[in-house]
């Protein structure tokens, strides 16, 4: 649908991930790309379906399985995990992590910052639920 103006809505970074990755959520399980492009609102052509499933692959938002000549998709990551992974992949690209780690630290709102301090220091418990673990594959 065209809007009144004639030009379409150009889509934020990332919305059209993050609409792929809940539509792909509520399957309950693996679901094929024809699946995925029906239950999204919009129409989207298979093949920009496709591509953004192979791209959620590439950063491990998503599993894939063979079956047959296709692929059936599964989520491994929600919109949060999603941020992350664009989070972990700007933090990545960077040649001065600590600069850019204390940059973001200091932007947040105090608010932001103490639940950040809370988290960092529940990953640090020795047994606590969100104990550090490898996260190179995030």
């Amino acid at each position: 649908m065209v809007p009144a103006g004639g030009r379409l809505r150009r889509r934020g970074q990332g919305e059209l991930e993050a609409q792929v990755l809940a539509v792909l959520r509520s399957a309950g399980g693996p679901a094929t790309a024809g699946w995925v492009q029906e239950h999204l609102d919009g129409d989207l052509a298979y093949t920009t379906v496709i591509t953004i499933l192979s791209r959620l692959y590439a950063k491990k938002a998503v599993t894939r399985s063979r079956e047959g000549r296709s692929y059936t998709w599964t989520s491994a990551s929600d919109e949060a995990g999603l941020a992350a992974l664009r989070m972990r992949r700007v933090l990545d690209g960077e040649r001065d992590r600590d600069a850019v780690l204390a940059r973001f630290v200091s932007a947040l709102s105090p608010g932001d910052e103490e639940r950040l301090r809370e988290l960092l220091a529940r990953a640090d418990a020795p047994d606590g639920p969100g104990r550090r673990r490898d996260t190179e594959g995030l």
